[in-house]
């Protein structure tokens, strides 16, 4: 893309002010909402533009939002900005560059649902984006779009700041309303869905950063325009994460249905030191690994990615180049999913203390005959039988590696040391 639309005041001097907001035409959307739409008009809106939740399903956010029960109140929106997945750093470059934009998709967002209180929940880690997002919270409230009779429309929203406590598995969205609520992070059994029953046993629509950010430009540009980026499945622009071995990691706004050789090269600049490429993790930590031939043919959408053998996710693509040990790079991952599992189910418990003790034995020379089948039979156990999908998510980078690279694992086996 030529020009930016998300990415519109990353770089510009003081973005995160509501002033510098509003010169650059941020608050434009919502007057727009107050004056001509309904709730249900907006809901449609959304539905007709085919958005889908950037955190990671990329289910369709008005779709989502027609889930809540009719006539059920209060009720309330909870924004998901516990960006934790390894990888996966688009929302923070949203909350410290262009904290008005997100704001301005929740109270849309809200209003839409009819909702008058909304929170957002920011992984503990970003202080700095909290901060910021604390500051243009009290602008917004000081300019009248937060708080009773939001220009004199006769709506009513508030809007809570919520800091997690650097916990992963609150970044799903059972265990982040219970952290909400005051409790411990662990998740709940579904059902009931958080549609219908979530934050104080109310109706809760949840949504991540991306998605409500993009809600505005809908409203301002329409559903035909947001259809006219992307394919005809998964359509509109996304945000991707990409690091790992390139020579220019960041941030980069692309339509779906482009190329990953696209990312990787005209965006990213290409493998780091010129390396050959060894595999590809295009969606997050949590996402199969790919063959390096894919990275030739492969595009940046939900169906195409899926039909590769791996999921978009986040959108957070990790580029491993030539040179590196496989088994080091999933023991490490296996050590972050050990970490944050919560240890309510044993499954999870179990299956990632385990994984990582063998990923660990290997790694250090002290791999045996039949770990590679032990690692396997431990992910069959854990495939879907843990209570939420963290179990679920430290599978990936496993089953995938053994999958691509069984050779390397037997390598490490046979000569007890690691041979990369």
């Amino acid at each position: 893309m030529e020009e930016t639309v998300l990415l519109r005041n990353v770089g510009v001097p003081n973005s995160h002010e509501i002033d510098v907001y509003i010169e650059r035409g941020g608050y434009q959307a919502l007057p727009k909402v107050l004056k001509e739409l309904k709730p249900a008009d907006l809901v449609t809106l959304v539905k007709e533009s085919g958005l889908r939740g950037r955190g990671g399903a990329g289910f369709p956010a008005g779709v989502k939002w027609s889930f809540l029960p009719p006539g059920v109140f209060p009720r309330y929106l909870v924004c998901n900005a516990d960006e934790g997945e390894p990888g996966t750093f688009k929302d923070r470059v949203l909350i410290e560059q262009d904290p008005h934009g997100l704001i301005e998709g929740i109270i849309i967002s809200s209003y839409a649902c009819q909702v008058e209180h909304a929170f957002v929940y920011i992984r503990g880690e970003y202080v700095f984006g909290a901060d910021r997002l604390d500051r243009a919270v009290e602008q917004a409230y000081d300019r009248g779009y937060l708080g009773e009779n939001i220009q004199g429309s006769g709506y009513n929203l508030e809007l809570t700041v919520h800091r997690g406590a650097g916990a992963y598995v609150c970044g799903e969205e059972t265990g982040m309303l219970t952290s909400l609520e005051g409790d411990r992070g662990h998740p709940k059994l579904k059902p009931p869905f958080p549609a219908a029953e979530g934050l104080y046993r109310k109706p809760t629509v949840i949504n991540n950063v991306e998605t409500l950010f993009n809600v505005p430009f809908i409203v301002l540009n329409g559903a035909a325009w947001y259809k006219g980026f992307g394919t005809e499945q998964s359509p509109g622009i996304k945000l991707f994460s990409i690091s790992g071995h390139v020579k220019k990691p960041g941030v980069y706004e692309l339509p779906l249905g482009t190329s990953l050789h696209s990312l990787i090269y005209d965006y990213a600049g290409g493998p780091l030191d010129d390396k050959p490429i060894k595999t590809v993790i295009p969606g997050g930590s949590s996402t199969p690994m790919l063959p390096p031939d894919v990275v030739e043919t492969v595009t940046l959408d939900y169906e195409a990615i899926a039909k590769a053998g791996s999921m978009l996710g986040s959108g957070a693509v990790i580029v491993i180049g030539q040179g590196t040990c496989i088994v080091r790079v999933v023991e490490r991952l296996a050590e972050f999913y050990r970490h944050e599992s919560c240890g309510k189910c044993l499954p999870c418990r179990e299956g990632t203390d385990w994984m990582y003790l063998i990923l660990h034995r290997l790694e250090h020379g002290k791999g045996c005959e039949g770990d590679i089948e032990l690692l396997l039979d431990i992910c069959d156990n854990m495939s879907g039988k843990t209570f939420c999908p963290l179990g679920d998510a430290a599978l990936g980078p496993v089953r995938s590696s053994i999958a691509l690279f069984r050779d390397e694992y037997q390598d490490h086996i046979r000569e007890t040391r690691c041979p990369v």
